[in-house]
């Protein structure tokens, strides 16, 4: 009768075959990473492959739980890679899928070349047993690329946050915020922050803002961005504001909010002529 081991021999002998038929078998014209055509990624998607095979192979030589301890490594690999992030989930899945096609036929090709030494029960047992560990494998990989999708998308969405309150210099000591979008909580937060290191960075006497690009703002909003203008006359910076639109005007109004000592102009145009600034 043959043993796990002797099945484990052979499949760990085929693996480098097993990922050129997979290779070779795949629809290149497949989103994301299958579809590459850059040599150095084929070498990288080949090589992930093989690894996968290698780490697989052992489930007819550990104990299970080692298996999933030594597997872990290769998915968390994975879900880091750029590539495959760039790759529609269902495609990395249906390659999933199409590679435990593999070990089934594998399993099949075997039995049958041995079929005095392999009983009916211990063919199902391998069968299983492939489906079993392919089917943890795949809900393992789908919880930790949802997370890891979503932390990217997070830090994509801080980097643009943090780069939307660009303090540009139009001439010596004069620059402009202008504000463009949404403008929530947290970003008029980032606004705060950033705005006041670049103003004094560039050591500004005047900065105007405008708010043209701006649909509306809540009240906890247009305190934050009143502030921003206290803030910036403790450091010595005059702020001179254009393109309030009626919504933000009713918000302050109600705030009883007043541009007491404020330069207010209906467009930046108007603001940057009246101040003579040419530079723009």
């Amino acid at each position: 009768m043959l043993k796990d081991q002797d099945l484990y021999e052979h499949l760990s002998g085929r693996t480098s075959i097993m990922t050129e038929d997979w290779y070779n078998s795949l629809d290149k014209s497949k989103a994301g990473v299958y579809g590459s055509t850059n040599p150095d990624k084929i070498a990288l998607l080949k090589k992930q492959n093989h690894d996968f095979h290698l780490r697989f192979c052992s489930i007819f030589q550990k104990e299970d739980s080692d298996f999933v301890e030594n597997f872990q490594g290769w998915i968390e690999s994975i879900v880091k890679d750029d590539a495959h992030l760039d790759t529609p989930i269902i495609e990395v899945i249906s390659e999933f899928f199409r590679t435990q096609e593999q070990y089934l036929e594998e399993l099949g090709k075997y039995a049958l070349e041995h079929k005095e030494q392999v009983s009916h029960e211990k063919l199902m047992e391998w069968t299983q047993a492939v489906v079993q560990i392919f089917s943890k494998v795949i809900i393992e990989f789908t919880d930790q690329n949802s997370k890891a999708a979503k932390k990217r998308m997070d830090s994509q969405q801080q980097m643009i946050v943090e780069m939307s309150a660009p303090v540009i210099l139009l001439a010596n000591k004069i620059g402009m915020l202008p504000l463009v979008g949404e403008v929530t909580p947290h970003r008029a937060e980032i606004i705060f922050e950033k705005t006041l290191a670049q103003s004094s960075k560039h050591d500004l006497e005047k900065l105007f803002i405008d708010l043209s690009g701006v649909p509306m703002i809540d009240t906890m909003v247009a305190q934050q961005v009143f502030q921003l203008i206290k803030g910036l006359e403790i450091i010595g910076v005059k702020v001179a504001m254009s393109g309030i639109s009626p919504v933000i005007a009713q918000t302050a109004v109600q705030l009883g909010i007043k541009f007491i000592d404020i330069e207010v102009y209906n467009t930046l145009a108007q603001a940057l002529k009246q101040n003579k600034v040419d530079s723009f």
